[in-house]
Order: structure tokens, then C-alpha cells, then sequence
């Protein structure tokens, strides 16, 4: 915690200038941020938070660029590309931007950005990009038979007290505990 001695301009100057890596936050404290954050986007949008949404509209149109009768006729593609509106105008677009400044600008301030894999010492780092990436196709195949992504499902979806969501994220975390007893080698 910060003590009374403790000034924003000292803090500061340690993001800015420091050239070691700064501690993670607390996971409590960006837990209630996120809480928050979730809560902003319900009062000022009137809805909650999720990255598969961007992903659709950018894909949707990129769709109806390369064949627009296919994308109208489409009961999937049609239902994200608005009549009144650019498809890429959609708030989720701009989440998803913020993000990635977002968790950059954290990153570059807390001294971790880097060119690097993050790996156990018996994996390859080819390895490990191969489990990365089977692991991405799984969780937006999973998005998408789930009708949301984990931020959408287990942070809206929980907020709001939907058992399919409650469902959803206990299930994600069970198998992930499941699944790290078979990889657990790779790490250790």
C-alpha cells in the first residue's frame, strides 16, 4: 500500500524512468478496476464487455468486401453488418484497440516489454508456439459455440447472474486444471 510519504510524481518517474520491471499489480485491486470498468460500460453503452464481437464485425465486413451477396444473404454475416452504420464503427472495434494501446503502454511503463517466448526450460520454443496456437484455435472455436468469449461470457454473462456463463467459466477452469496436470512437464 502507499504510505502517506509517497507522492504521483514519484510514482511517476519509477514507471518512466525506471529500467528494472515494476511488481504486478495486486489481483484484488485489478479485479475491483476491472469491476469497475465493467460498470462504466453498462452505464455509458448500455452493455458489457467481450472481444468476439470486434473479431465478427471486422471479419463480417471484411466478408462483404470480397463478396457483398454472400455476406447479405448470410443470416450470420448479415446480422453484424448494419444498414445505418460502418460495421467497423462498432464500440467493441474501438474496446478491443484500447486494449492492445492499453496493454502495451502498461507494459512499456512497467518496464516488460520485450521480445521473448515465455517457456518451460523442456519445451522448444516451436513447441510452445504450437501448443499456443492450438490452444488460440480452441478457445475461439469454444467462443464461438459458447456465443461469447471468455471476457463476454464469464465477466458480462457473470455480472449478470446467467447460469449459462456460471457454467461456461467453471467449466473453462476445470478443464484447465484438468489439462495442466498433462502439460505440467512442460514447465516445471
Amino acid at each position: 500500500m502507499l504510505n502517506n510519504e509517497c507522492r504521483i510524481g514519484d510514482i511517476l518517474k519509477t514507471l518512466l524512468f525506471s529500467k528494472s520491471p515494476q511488481p504486478y499489480w495486486n489481483p484484488y485491486l485489478a479485479g475491483i478496476g476491472l469491476g469497475i470498468v465493467l460498470l462504466a460500460s453498462y452505464v455509458v453503452m448500455g452493455r458489457g464487455l467481450g472481444a468476439t464481437g470486434a473479431f465478427t464485425s471486422a471479419v463480417s465486413y471484411g466478408v462483404q468486401q470480397i463478396s457483398p451477396e454472400h455476406a447479405a444473404t448470410s443470416p450470420f454475416y448479415s446480422s453484424y453488418l448494419p444498414t445505418t452504420r460502418h460495421p467497423l464503427a462498432d464500440w467493441l472495434v474501438f474496446e478491443i484497440i484500447g486494449v492492445v494501446i492499453g496493454g502495451f503502454l502498461s507494459g512499456t511503463l512497467a518496464g516488460r516489454v520485450k521480445k521473448t517466448v515465455e517457456k518451460g526450460p523442456r519445451i522448444t520454443v516451436p513447441g510452445r508456439m504450437l501448443y499456443a496456437f492450438v490452444g488460440g484455435i480452441a478457445m475461439g472455436v469454444g467462443s464461438r459455440l459458447a456465443r461469447g468469449c471468455t471476457s463476454g461470457q464469464a465477466l458480462t454473462g457473470g455480472a449478470l447472474l446467467s447460469v449459462g456463463s456460471w457454467v461456461f467459466i467453471l467449466a473453462v477452469f476445470l478443464t484447465a486444471y484438468v489439462i495442466a496436470y498433462f502439460v505440467r512437464k512442460q514447465w516445471t
